[in-house]
């Protein structure tokens, strides 16, 4: 007994058929396309003879007939193998489309009430409003942040104000010494 998955067949004798085996095989294949020529040509040859001796008041037969087959077909596709006949499956998942009128499409556009928000979408929203009143309020200055921040630019700005002052101050009193050391400098010159 070979190990594993697969056998190896190195090393094993070949087998042959046989001449006498092959010989049969070729002659069943034979006889079942003879045999199925000739039920082929029967029912053609029937077939035309059926037709032939139908006249014009037997069409409504042949209809009746077409129409016997038609539904010997139906019940044939109806008749499944094994439980399959008896279960009726329907997929619940399948979105079984309905033709509607325009009429009645109008009148229910007309009378429908909008539709209801998810919680998250109603929280999404929310938020959104809420996210814009804060803004609003922010650019009046009415939050207690605003108000920081506008206490802070007010501190800023009266920095700001008192550095400028300090550097005129600073600019004035460098020009007043230049002009001192310059009237001081023509004086000892005059002299």
């Amino acid at each position: 007994m070979p190990r594993g998955k697969w056998t190896n067949h190195k090393g094993r004798s070949r087998r042959f058929t046989n001449p006498e085996e092959l010989e049969e095989q070729r002659k069943r294949e034979e006889q079942e396309r003879n045999w199925k020529k000739n039920n082929r040509g029967d029912d053609e040859s029937s077939s035309e003879e059926e037709e032939k001796p139908a006249t014009k008041g037997d069409k409504s037969n042949s209809e009746d007939e077409s129409e016997s087959e038609s539904e010997s077909e139906e019940e044939s596709d109806d008749n499944k193998k094994g439980v399959a006949g008896l279960i009726q499956i329907d997929n619940p998942n399948r979105r079984q489309l309905k033709a509607k009128k325009l009429a009645t499409l109008n009148e229910t556009l007309d009378t429908a009430e909008p539709a209801q928000l998810s919680r998250r979408e109603r929280e999404e929203v929310e938020r959104q409003r809420k996210k814009l009143h804060y803004q609003k309020l922010q650019a009046e200055g009415k939050t207690d942040e605003a108000r920081a921040d506008l206490a802070r630019l007010a501190i800023i700005k009266q920095q700001r104000a008192e550095a400028a002052k300090k550097r005129e101050d600073e600019k004035k009193e460098k020009e007043m010494a230049k002009i001192q050391k310059s009237a001081e400098t023509q004086r000892a010159l005059g002299k």
